[in-house]
């Protein structure tokens, strides 16, 4: 079996014709490093386990690839489940992403993508169906021979999901799924890794640093990620592929930091976020600033709160603390929100923010911030800091449990006033491996 980093590699190259060359380009099993290759047994589960950048989509992907184009391809087509942390990752990343299974074939055998039937056709005719974690149900009654399950560990109902996903591979001799995550501390993980000791369980773990593809990844998005994440305990989940153990909330007290005297100068925001009600629910209002590559909490307003009290709490604070906006979520107000704040002043600039990710996904480069020691409290803020500490994401798997619980909303606010000042907080997708770097002209 041979590999790009194999001692022979660059003489194969060199020496190969067009033909041989056009071959390559879509030969995994030269370009993928060892441990991007499915297990040689008889594996039923491979979850990989690996930071962010180190070719999970484009390895489960090939997986895919492997499955259709197997000399052991059973008589009847392939029923196949590809399952997105959403709708628009199982699209945009898993089926048309640059390392997508639209992509990993050759130009001869590439994939029809069926938009209205959430369906990918492969030339052979097997089928992969489209689904989102959001929707569980949905894979209530289908059958499949393979599942590829991506991002994982951010599925929001994720206990229900993949019951579902498991309970129909019943197809073929050996229905098998692939799971590709960054992991988190989830129980769910914790035992696919246990039973992973035991041979007969047929699951299988492989497990992947950030650097291990390094020669692939842009230098910023290494030196972006090395900022955000150097040194934490959260970077070793993020860039090791490690799950951490028990966190006590993904904030710890002893990174909350004080610093009376705040540096002049810099960028100030006032950062909102409103109560679904009046009742019991706070209003998260905090006033950060970010002064060169630290950010500081100057204030925190939150309470219980009419629209009409916390609309005139923020322009006071921004006018008090000369901030250049007020940042605000608007996924439970809409227009609302910017038309309650703009009776109390015409002239401030209103940035609206929507929650398109969970809280723990939003806030976790945040906490990175305060162990990296680069975020200092004004004063103690001890509603605030008990929120942070208290607060653990791991316990609450499913979206349901979420709503049902106390939301974190001065946390919230936090949150989107450090996102707003800009720091280097990667949690976006990462940038997809150069594809075949060393083949020009194909």
């Amino acid at each position: 079996m041979i590999s790009l980093a194999h001692e022979f590699a660059p003489q194969l190259l060199e020496s190969a014709t067009d033909d041989e060359l056009e071959g390559l380009a879509y030969d995994w099993r030269f370009w993928a490093r060892p441990d991007q290759l499915a297990p040689a047994n008889d594996w039923r589960t491979w979850l990989i386990l690996a930071g962010r950048g180190w070719g999970k989509t484009r390895t489960g992907a090939e997986a895919i690839r492997d499955e259709v184009c197997s000399e052991e391809h059973p008589p009847e087509r392939l029923r196949i489940a590809l399952v997105g942390a959403t709708a628009a990752d199982a699209r945009d990343v898993m089926v048309l992403g640059e390392s997508g299974i639209c992509n990993v074939f050759p130009e001869s055998q590439r994939p029809v993508y069926e938009p209205s039937k959430r369906r990918v056709v492969f030339h052979n005719g097997d089928i992969a169906t489209l689904y989102s974690a959001e929707q569980p149900d949905r894979l209530r009654g289908p059958q499949h021979h393979i599942g590829w399950a991506d991002e994982f560990a951010a599925w929001a109902r994720l206990g229900e999901t993949l019951a579902n996903l498991k309970m129909g591979l019943r197809l073929g001799r050996r229905p098998r799924l692939v799971v590709t995550t960054t992991p988190r501390p989830l129980e769910i993980l914790k035992t696919l890794v246990a039973e992973s000791t035991d041979p007969a369980s047929g699951v299988v773990v492989t497990r992947g640093r950030t650097m291990d593809n390094a020669g692939n990844l842009p230098e910023q998005f290494i030196s972006e990620m090395t900022a955000a994440y150097g040194g934490t305990r959260l970077g070793k989940q993020e860039l090791e592929g490690e799950i951490l153990g028990p966190a006590n909330g993904l904030f710890r007290s002893e990174w909350f930091r004080y610093l009376p005297e705040i540096p002049p100068g810099g960028r100030t925001v006032v950062a909102v976020d409103p109560a679904i009600t009046t009742r019991n629910d706070e209003t998260g209002l905090v006033v950060v600033k970010r002064v060169g590559e630290k950010a500081y909490v100057l204030a925190d307003y939150s309470g219980t709160m009419t629209p009409e009290e916390w609309a005139e709490r923020a322009v006071r604070a921004a006018r008090e603390h000369k901030a250049q906006c007020i940042v605000a979520e608007v996924n439970r107000g809409g227009d609302l929100v910017k038309t309650t704040i703009r009776q109390y002043d015409r002239s401030v600039m209103v940035k609206e923010v929507r929650a398109n990710r969970g809280k723990d996904t939003r806030a976790e480069p945040v906490a990175a911030l305060y162990e990296q020691g680069r975020v200092y409290h004004a004063e103690t803020f001890k509603k605030l800091e008990a929120q942070m500490c208290e607060w653990d994401p791991t316990s609450q798997d499913e979206q349901r449990a979420r709503r049902q619980a106390t939301s974190p909303d001065r946390m919230d606010a936090l949150v989107w006033g450090i996102t707003e000042l800009g720091f280097h907080l990667g949690v976006a997708r990462l940038a997809p491996m150069r594809e075949h770097p060393s083949i020009t002209g194909i």
